[in-house]
């Protein structure tokens, strides 16, 4: 039951920030600033991070918040926190910038290393993905009924691929090279993880950098949907690292899909010694 409220806080959180966010896409001038890694930052992503993380004080004071807004919050003051809040108040900025629709609110808690709760908002397009272990995982659109949804494991259809629509790399070609006949669709944000969720998509392989807010929502939902977020090596994407920077990873409908075997007939595409 705890974690159910908690869930229904979160999704509470996350439509509010969105409604936040839609205030400022509305407006001509976003107020683009840039941060020391020359990543993007509007007031959107303020504005959320604001509304989320005082909520989440307000609602459940006993626990931590971890926000890509405040990450500076070092490995000595985290390494003991049990569960937490993992925030991403405005996933996808350069989507928001572009004005695609294609960017959503990620809040997660998380609980021993791994996601517990997940909520991802895409307030354009007006839908809701959200999970709780043991639960399943749900789809809402504004003014319907909530979704189950569950992974695509149906293999005699074109094997269905998303990717990143602003991190395409070098690496991400070489894998797709040695899977044959596919298609596959471009989609920014967490919204990908979404896609294998919802079975829209088999496969989500991410070969180039992300954090852990970037995806432990998403993770939630996927594996309540029956699919697996794992490393190159096949090892669960874990939270609350030293570095909170994420392997790379591949979320997957199921294991019948092999992706590994396209890891190991790529020589640039090893998994990593450690996760």
């Amino acid at each position: 039951m705890e974690l159910k409220n908690q869930l229904l806080t979160a999704i509470d959180l996350a439509i509010r920030a969105g409604k936040a966010i839609l205030d400022l896409y509305s407006k001509d001038d976003l107020d683009i600033a840039f941060k020391p890694d020359i990543s993007p930052l509007t007031q959107a992503d303020l504005a959320s991070h604001r509304l989320i993380v005082n909520g989440l004080c307000r609602m459940t004071p006993t626990l931590p918040v971890l926000s890509e807004e405040s990450k500076t919050i070092s490995y000595e003051n985290r390494k003991d926190w049990e569960r937490f809040w993992m925030v991403d108040p405005l996933d996808g900025t350069k989507e928001f910038i572009k004005r695609n629709g294609e960017f959503t609110v990620n809040i997660a808690l998380i609980g021993w290393g791994a996601p517990l709760v997940g909520v991802v908002h895409a307030p354009a397009l007006g839908v809701t993905y959200y999970a709780c272990r043991g639960n399943g995982a749900f789809r809402q659109k504004i003014g319907e009924a909530p979704s189950r949804i569950a992974v695509d494991t149906c293999t005699d259809r074109k094997f269905r691929i998303v990717a990143s629509r602003s991190h395409a790399s070098p690496m991400l070609g070489q894998f797709l090279k040695g899977i044959g006949d596919y298609e596959c669709v471009s989609m920014g944000s967490s919204l990908k993880f979404c896609l294998v969720a919802e079975g829209s998509a088999y496969l989500y392989p991410r070969l180039g950098p992300t954090m852990e807010w970037d995806t432990a929502a998403g993770q939630c939902i996927v594996e309540e949907a029956g699919g697996t977020v794992t490393t190159l090596s096949g090892t669960r994407l874990r939270y609350n690292k030293c570095d909170l920077a994420n392997p790379d990873f591949v979320v997957s409908a199921g294991n019948r899909y092999h992706w590994q075997d396209y890891i190991d007939n790529s020589p640039n595409l090893k998994p990593e010694a450690t996760d």
